[in-house]
């Protein structure tokens, strides 16, 4: 398969860039996926506590993510270890079962933007007396978005909030 040439259109990243941040992946393609839509927004990828999967340079370069080196990536051990390292950072939760809509979360540039395992989402500790726990809201009768979708949803969303893709050129 050949690539398109030709410009693309980009925008200026921000200055502060949003925060993804995952709770326990499981499913190396998602967070794959994840990876993508962080180099191509420039947003920090950050993966917390056990994964469910090998991150190291043979798996990466297996599994064909030849983009994986654009992307900044932090490990932390623990949810609480992020949040030592990050004690500044307003902090967005993203739960199948929250009660309200991204959509009336308002995000600013440096947020973190945090979600869960594929199989059961975030710990239900975690999202806890937490004033920002949103849902994506669907119009069918799914249990949830796959988590790659998710969060690129969110993340667009954002970006869209600030006005971080209004100003595009051709590179």
């Amino acid at each position: 398969m050949v690539m398109p040439q030709g410009p693309k259109l980009r925008a200026r990243p921000l200055e502060n860039p949003f925060h993804v941040v995952l709770v326990e992946p499981e499913i190396p393609p998602n967070t794959g996926a994840i990876a993508r839509t962080c180099a191509a927004t420039g947003s920090p990828l950050h993966l917390v506590g056990p994964l469910g999967f090998s991150i190291d340079e043979h798996a990466v370069r297996r599994a064909g993510l030849d983009y994986w080196n654009l992307v900044d990536i932090h490990r932390h051990e623990s949810f609480d270890a992020f949040e030592e390292s990050n004690a500044s950072t307003r902090i967005h939760f993203f739960s199948a079962g929250a009660s309200r809509s991204y959509l009336e979360a308002g995000f600013e540039p440096g947020d973190a933007l945090v979600f869960g395992r594929e199989s059961i989402g975030l710990p239900e500790a975690l999202v806890a007396r937490r004033d920002r726990v949103w849902a994506i809201p669907t119009l069918g009768p799914v249990r949830s978005l796959n988590l790659s979708n998710a969060v690129a949803i969110v993340l667009y969303e954002a970006l869209r909030q600030n006005r971080a893709l209004n100003e595009t050129f051709l590179d």
